[in-house]
């Protein structure tokens, strides 16, 4: 019987723990958790609690687990060198070393890696480490995006229309940047659609999932702050609406050049989730990141869908040997909806963004599926925090039943809770085709 670790304590690990458990091998799972999940811990052989920037801890719990593999969920671990910790132990992981990871850790250094091995997707842009030269360089922008070097959860990327107005504001959050981060990325603001294509890599072969569209705007109608993410959709077609076959090969193919990119750059083969964040432009595929692991919410998208048996996707993974592994997912429409506090996303000093740990009460979901994310589980109930709740997924043939499932599963959810009810609706992706058809229009 195969023991498996899990490292992580999101929706994103309750998914995962779900595709591990659902093998047909009956394999054992054993989770390190830096705060107790109820979902992951209740699929779990034992669970352990502590630090992800404690690598010695996840290896001695993994060696007294007798774990044959490890499966990294969230990036602060990869960012930490557990992947390097485990693999010095003896111990193989789905997911990438320090080194690697430096994909998604460093956004000057993906920018420069595909300069260097002139992969198609860049936008155009300048890495600084000071104010020397900036604010020459924004000047030369028609629009501007900044990036900071490091970790930011997803939430650290500035635009110009949305976080900043002028010219002068940017070169101020510039310098507020450079006070915190090592390095500042300054690129032109693209036009367009975004997607996320998550793709599987053994350092050689590299396997895509379904296309998904995540939503990061806090309200209805793409308004307000950016979030961690408060839903995402998925296509029975494996497309999107906006999105045809020749827009995925495109981001795959930049996918495929970044895996032999940084292997060549390293000498170290890729192993594990490339999740690339794509725009498709008037001008085709840009990339916007890439990210190191699975995505949150997308993994809730995709991996229901998976009907390879997962272990055997991740033992091909470590053994590279993709390419002999015939990866299938069901042609199924997804739609994921999190449940937030109602204070999620706020600014401090917003009325509505105090918060309380409120109890929730979960009645009839019915068929959809339900992956929590930051619940606190006590004597007489599970209670939220300030963070993203429950990930609600409704699958169907189609994508209107879909988000159906979705929408009704949520109003069982009982307790002071928000969500956004028009992800995966018609008129939302009304929207985004008629936008896509604009700019289309307009490079004619």
């Amino acid at each position: 019987m195969t023991h498996v670790l899990l490292i992580g304590n999101g929706a994103r690990e309750h998914a995962i723990a779900e595709a591990i458990r659902r093998s047909a091998q009956t394999p054992l799972l054993y989770s390190f958790m830096k705060t107790n999940n109820p979902g992951i811990a209740s699929l779990s052989e034992k669970i352990c609690l502590g630090r992800y920037d404690e690598p010695e801890a996840i290896v001695a719990f993994a060696r007294d687990a007798g774990v044959a593999f490890a499966v990294v969920g969230p990036e602060d671990p990869l960012s930490h060198g557990v992947v390097d910790a485990l693999t010095a132990a003896g111990i193989p992981a789905v997911g990438p070393t320090r080194s690697l990871a430096r994909l998604e850790t460093s956004k000057s250094f993906t920018r420069n890696l595909l300069e260097k091995y002139d992969i198609p997707g860049n936008p155009r842009f300048r890495n600084f480490t000071s104010l020397d030269g900036i604010d020459a360089f924004l000047g030369e922008l028609d629009g501007i995006v900044l990036k900071p070097d490091g970790l930011t959860g997803g939430k650290g990327v500035l635009v110009q229309g949305d976080h900043f107005q002028t010219r002068a504001e940017a070169l101020e959050h510039c310098r507020d940047i450079l006070r915190i981060h090592p390095g500042v990325t300054v690129e032109e603001k693209l036009e367009g659609e975004e997607f996320s294509l998550q793709c599987l890599s053994d350092g050689r072969t590299v396997v895509p999932t379904p296309p998904v569209q995540d939503h990061k705007r806090r309200f209805v109608g793409d308004r307000g702050p950016n979030t961690g993410g408060m839903g995402s959709y998925s296509c029975a077609d494996h497309l999107l609406p906006f999105l045809d076959a020749d827009a995925v090969a495109e981001g795959l193919a930049i996918t495929r050049k970044v895996a032999e990119a940084i292997r060549l750059e390293t000498g170290i083969p890729y192993k594990g989730v490339l999740y690339g964040g794509f725009m498709l432009t008037r001008t085709g595929v840009k990339l916007i990141e890439y990210n190191a692991r699975f995505g949150d919410p997308e993994a809730m998208n995709i991996l229901p869908l998976l009907r390879t048996d997962f272990i055997d996707v991740c033992r091909a993974i470590i053994d590279g040997t993709l390419d002999r592994l015939d990866i299938v997912f069901e042609k199924k429409a997804t739609v994921c909806k999190y449940i937030v506090p109602k204070g999620y996303g706020l600014p401090e000093d917003h009325p509505d963004a105090s918060f309380e740990s409120s109890r929730i009460v979960i009645g009839d979901v019915q068929t959809a599926r339900l992956y929590y994310s930051s619940i606190n589980q006590r004597s007489d109930g599970l209670y939220m925090t300030p963070s993203r709740a429950i990930g609600v997924v409704g699958i169907a043939d189609a994508l209107p039943e879909a988000e159906r499932i979705a929408e009704r599963a949520v109003a069982g959810v009982h307790g002071p809770v928000d969500h956004r009810p028009d992800i995966g609706t018609e008129p939302l992706i009304r929207k985004r085709i008629e936008h896509m058809k604009k700019l289309k229009a307009e490079s004619i």
